[in-house]
């Protein structure tokens, strides 16, 4: 692959994520109901608004033909989920928006561009794109109370949604005991050097790993279980992932979420060459009490 294209192609992911889109306490015995089952769902209302914090950072090492270059890329965002509908059978319909962006990224031979939403009226070239998406709906989500996507509309131009990377994440249908699993597999479309197509069976495997004071958090991994080559696990590393959810299980909703990915791969484009791919994704519920008692306080102190 040549260089330029590659590092191209990755900073278009670093982008599309800011869009789309932990450490792990240990478990206190003494918290936890032995033998108790938690069902875990989504409960949203008509109305109201989901907002989070969204940090994202990608940093992409690549030796190819004695030559290393590095890429990297970082975002700071805001969205929102407006709940426009809750049907009588738990089903959850809200529009994705991204109310802020705060964005920049280095390529070799390039000096480091960047990209504020709420002071440049103007993008530099390459953020065009993300410009046009802030403020705007982007999807018209459906969702199960598991999180499954029911049906999903696009509301502005962007990169087609991949069904193994989905907004929300998917629960059990069943009650689940601490220390129990559940995974869902995909087979994701890939190709091999020479450039025929393949498909890719992966998976994500999910842990309830404790649950104290209503909140259950969750480990997450994302697997490759076909058999690939470097150059396929290549255009796959974006993916895999490790991470912990927090879920308040009485509010039914995600209040953070955090993802890291540090891989090396040898060989993906040549005997010699390497890659070493790091990221890390970090998302956190902004409660809108303490925004209003914030703002409050402000008001008062004038």
């Amino acid at each position: 692959m040549h260089r330029k294209k590659f590092f191209q192609s990755f900073i278009a992911i670093a982008l599309v994520a800011s869009f789309a889109a932990v450490t792990l306490a240990a478990e206190n015995p003494s918290s936890v109901d032995q033998g108790k089952k938690y069902l875990l769902q989504y409960k949203f209302k008509l109305g109201e608004q989901l907002r989070y914090r969204v940090l994202h950072s990608t940093d992409i090492r690549s030796t190819v033909e004695s030559t290393t270059q590095q890429a990297e890329s970082k975002s700071e965002s805001v969205k929102v989920w407006k709940v426009t509908d809750v049907l009588p059978n738990g089903e959850m319909e809200f529009i994705h928006v991204v109310e802020s962006v705060k964005m920049s990224n280095r390529v070799p031979d390039r000096a480091k561009t960047e990209y504020d939403s709420q002071s440049d009226k103007t993008p530099p070239p390459g953020f065009e794109q993300a410009a046009r998406a802030v403020g705007v709906p982007l999807s018209l989500i459906r969702i199960a109370p598991s999180g499954t996507i029911v049906e999903r509309e696009e509301k502005h131009p962007q990169p087609p949604a991949s069904v193994d990377m989905p907004i929300t994440l998917q629960f059990s249908e069943n009650p689940l005991a601490v220390g129990e699993k559940w995974d869902a597999t995909y087979d994701v479309p890939s190709e091999r050097k020479s450039g025929a197509k393949l498909k890719v069976r992966t998976r994500r495997v999910c842990t309830l790993k404790q649950v104290k004071s209503g909140i259950a958090t969750i480990t997450v991994e994302y697997q490759i279980l076909t058999p690939v080559s470097a150059f396929t696990e290549s255009q796959l590393v974006d993916r895999l992932t490790k991470g912990t959810v927090r879920f308040d299980i009485e509010r039914g909703r995600v209040i953070s979420q955090n993802f890291e990915a540090n891989r090396r791969i040898l060989g993906f484009a040549g005997k010699t060459s390497s890659m070493h791919y790091r990221s890390r994704l970090e998302e956190r519920l902004i409660h809108p009490d303490k925004n209003l008692a914030r703002r409050s306080n402000r008001s008062q102190g004038r």
